[in-house]
């Protein structure tokens, strides 16, 4: 008897309302909720910037496990390929424009990570045919460090232990320019290979 082939695996197809999707359209959510109680305080008390950190945490967690669940149970879709990216932007852009607005964070540190972030975001599309520039270790550890550095900002930590958030940021903000070069070099790397 020849060999038959085998038959058609029929591709498997994910479910836009899954987990994962769910858990990233919660965080989008969760920035307006973010900047209404940071503009409705001004952060001048203490009780509103715990609720503007918590709020920033809880969205920020939401990145984590919504990654982890659609990596580990195959839940990854064209829209949460898309909306995941912008939803982080969306949120750590909101914080650091409200923490410089608020006299809080120099606007030159916020305008440097939002440039490196919209930037390798740009990158990342200018060579999306020729391939994906994969989230590096380097990126991810960016991605703490930012979210650690604003959420001291936002608590409001006792001194002396406040001066902990400038080196916080400081570190965030060097890794954050390290890794978009890095990301250039892949980019350029991927459009001459192609």
């Amino acid at each position: 008897m020849a060999d038959e082939p085998a038959p058609a695996v029929p591709p498997r197809v994910v479910s836009l309302y899954n987990p994962a999707n769910i858990l990233t359209v919660v965080r989008i959510i969760l920035v307006p909720v973010f900047v209404a109680i940071v503009v409705a305080s001004g952060l001048a008390d203490n009780g509103s910037r715990i609720a503007a950190c918590l709020v920033f945490c809880l969205a920020s967690a939401t990145d984590f496990v919504d990654g982890w669940i659609a990596r580990k149970w195959s839940m990854v879709t064209s829209f949460g390929k898309i909306a995941d990216p912008i939803a982080d932007k969306a949120l750590t852009g909101t914080a650091l424009i409200l923490l410089s607005a608020y006299d809080r964070l120099p606007w030159w540190v916020t305008v440097l990570i939002l440039a490196r972030e919209w930037g390798v975001t740009a990158l990342r599309f200018w060579v999306i045919r020729y391939g994906v520039i994969a989230a590096s270790r380097g990126g991810k550890l960016k991605t703490v460090l930012q979210i650690a550095a604003i959420a001291w900002y936002l608590w409001p930590v006792p001194s002396p232990a406040d001066v902990v958030g400038p080196w916080l940021m400081g570190a965030a903000l060097v890794v954050t320019v390290v890794t978009g070069g890095d990301y250039v070099v892949q980019a350029l790397r991927l459009r001459r290979d192609h």
